[in-house]
């Protein structure tokens, strides 16, 4: 079965096809491309080493283009379509099928996500009027932190928000699934795991017997440690005072904030630059103290978290660092793990330094807990799903 994965964002699609069959263990990436800088006055599509400027002034204009290029002479036909979505909202569950009803909740839970879903949904909606004879499958990446407890997901709220869906979810879900496998294939799988996925979205989970337990975002993927554009965890007293602060109507003021919480907030608050790690370090090597500030307080959150889960699992048997950050940045690795060393955690710096991209331990011989580089592989798992799911006819 070949299968087209298609894992939007607000400002960029990337898409890959997937061939799986009998007896096969992974399905096969035959391609994969991204078009990014949607909205933008010059979008790129990348292809295949190739790239090029293109129009796309919406999501629903940027598929066209790309279903233009997957669907070209000489590419390989699509049986199944399967797509990343972020929230399911209160209704929806497991990975499913898409059907009208499941359009119809996922259209109800873009209040939960509505930086995310409505995008996609829009998304959806344009490929299955493109492919309407084949099956189209929505992937959720709250799904692998159903396991969490009651005590993890319950915020203490009245009643009657709590059964409007109103709990914490998280997020990265794929990403930690595709994590939790490919530690059990390359050998034992680590009892009681942290994993921490940082990138421009950034999340800590802990993770015990393969299962999730507890992670940093909540009801939304706002929450939790600092992000780069993002602020993570507030106190609501802000908020409300946010809201105060705005001028104009109530609805004004709800779109000013949320848009300020969502793109101006976290690292790019804190340093007035662009949302590029990289950038920042340089910038603080050259003695740029808002961005020394910024890396020390975004590198603290996360190990605050992944310490406090220490805790809660009464000890850490791995840390695995995952995301674009997670996987590129060996500084903010070596001062994530800095501050875990009183817990046993002990870097083997030459390991962390070296440019591979793969699975790696980059952990000292003697560190009581193993570190790990882990590439999330998202699109591989949605690929998995959707073809267990094509083949039980579910």
């Amino acid at each position: 079965m070949r299968v087209l994965v298609i894992n939007s964002g607000s400002s960029s699609i990337k898409f890959s096809m997937f061939q799986s069959g009998d007896g096969v263990i992974d399905p096969e990436c035959l391609y994969d491309g991204e078009l990014s800088a949607i909205g933008e006055p010059e979008a790129k599509l990348e292809l295949r080493g190739k790239s090029r400027k293109v129009k796309a002034s919406s999501p629903s204009e940027a598929i066209q283009i790309i279903l233009d290029e997957v669907t070209a002479a000489g590419m390989p036909g699509l049986e199944a379509v399967g797509y990343r979505v972020v929230h399911p909202g209160a209704k929806l569950q497991g990975h499913q099928r898409v059907t009208p009803e499941v359009l119809k909740d996922l259209e109800e839970a873009a209040e939960f996500a509505p930086l995310h879903d409505p995008a996609v949904v829009e998304v959806i909606r344009a490929v299955m009027a493109r492919f309407k004879s084949v099956p189209h499958y929505a992937c959720f990446d709250t799904v692998f932190h159903q396991t969490m407890p009651e005590e993890a997901t319950i915020y203490p709220l009245p009643r009657e928000y709590r059964e409007q869906g109103v709990r914490r979810y998280g997020f990265h879900g794929l990403s930690c699934e595709s994590i939790v496998r490919q530690m059990h294939a390359g050998g034992e799988l680590p009892k009681r795991m942290v994993i921490a996925h940082l990138g421009s979205g950034c999340s800590v989970t802990a993770v015990v017997d393969g299962q999730s337990v507890d992670t940093t975002m909540g009801l939304t993927p706002t929450g939790g440690v600092v992000m780069g554009t993002r602020p993570g965890d507030l106190d609501p007293g802000v908020l409300l005072y946010l809201l105060r602060k705005e001028k104009g109507g109530r609805e004004e003021a709800i779109a000013a904030v949320e848009g300020m919480l969502n793109h101006k907030s976290g690292m790019v608050a804190l340093t007035g630059m662009a949302n590029d790690v990289k950038e920042v370090r340089e910038a603080a090597a050259k003695g740029d103290a808002q961005a020394r500030l910024a890396l020390k307080v975004f590198t603290r959150s996360v190990m605050k978290s992944a310490g406090g889960f220490c805790w809660l699992m009464g000890g850490l048997d791995c840390l695995i660092f995952a995301g674009g950050i997670g996987e590129h940045d060996a500084l903010t690795r070596a001062e994530v793990v800095e501050g875990l060393q009183d817990i046993g955690v002990v870097l083997d710096y030459s390991l962390n330094a070296a440019k591979e991209n793969r699975m790696r331990r980059i952990s000292a011989s003697d560190s009581v807990t193993k570190v790990f580089v882990v590439p999330a592989q998202e699109d591989l798992m949605i690929a998995v799903h959707v073809d267990r799911m094509a083949r039980s006819g579910k």
